[in-house]
Order: C-alpha cells, then sequence, then structure tokens
C-alpha cells in the first residue's frame, strides 16, 4: 500500500467519523439551549440554519464553561487551604467553599479572558457620594 491509499483512507474514516458525530447532535439536548446559542451568533453577526453547528457550539461553550467552573474551585480550595494554615486552628476549619470573584477572575485569566471589576461595592447608590449631595 502505497503512501496516497493510506492518506486518502485516512481521510475517509475522518469524515466518517466527521459524520457520525454530526448526525449524534441532533439526538444530543445541550444543556445550553439552541435559542440562546442563536441569539448570541446572531448578536455577533453568524446565522446558520444547520441545527447541528448550532448544538456544536453549545456543547463547546458548555465544555468551557465546566472547566472554568473547575478551576475556580480548584483556585477556591487552594485559598482556603492556605487560610487554615495561617490561622493554624484545625477545629474551626469550616467544610463550605466560598467562591469568590478572585476565584473566577484567575481561572478566567488561565483561558484567555481578563476580567475587570470594580475594587469595591457600593452598599447603596449613595454610598461614596458627599453628604450635602444625599436625599436623606
Amino acid at each position: 500500500m502505497n503512501h496516497s491509499q493510506q492518506s486518502n483512507e485516512a481521510k475517509h474514516d475522518d469524515d466518517a467519523a466527521l459524520s457520525e458525530f454530526l448526525a449524534s447532535l441532533m439526538d444530543y439536548t445541550p444543556t445550553i439551549p439552541d435559542e440562546l446559542v442563536e441569539h448570541y451568533l446572531g448578536k455577533s453577526g453568524f446565522q446558520c440554519p444547520d441545527v447541528r453547528l448550532i448544538r456544536l457550539v453549545a456543547v463547546a461553550t458548555q465544555k468551557f464553561v465546566a472547566e472554568v467552573a473547575n478551576d475556580a474551585l480548584q483556585q477556591c480550595k487552594a485559598r482556603q487551604a492556605s487560610i487554615i494554615k495561617d490561622k493554624r486552628d484545625k477545629q474551626q476549619k469550616d467544610k463550605r467553599l466560598i467562591l469568590t470573584m478572585e476565584d473566577l477572575s484567575k481561572a478566567l485569566h488561565e483561558h484567555g479572558v481578563n476580567v475587570k471589576h470594580q475594587e469595591y461595592f457600593a452598599d447603596s447608590p449613595s454610598t461614596g457620594m458627599d453628604p450635602a449631595s444625599r436625599d436623606e
């Protein structure tokens, strides 16, 4: 068997696998609804009547969100483990995990998404305003 025959067979196998995968997307109901994916694709200027492609984008998005959530969880666990080491008080070890914006920002940064958030959040709309201009 020569090289060109092998590459033709490999290409045929790849095409068959792709066709099978795309066909399986017709029976799959992704977590992210087709309408939501179509909306955001439309906002970016992409129109496609093929449901298989819409679902492929939904699956890729679902995978991305799951990876970011998992990375943020790992960041949270690492942060809370360092807090426990600092306190040296193992009896007050709280089993609850509290995900912070910092955890999420670090996880997103690992995936190439830079998030900028306010340095502080106001408790009320008048916080930080001049006392004379407040309507109290």
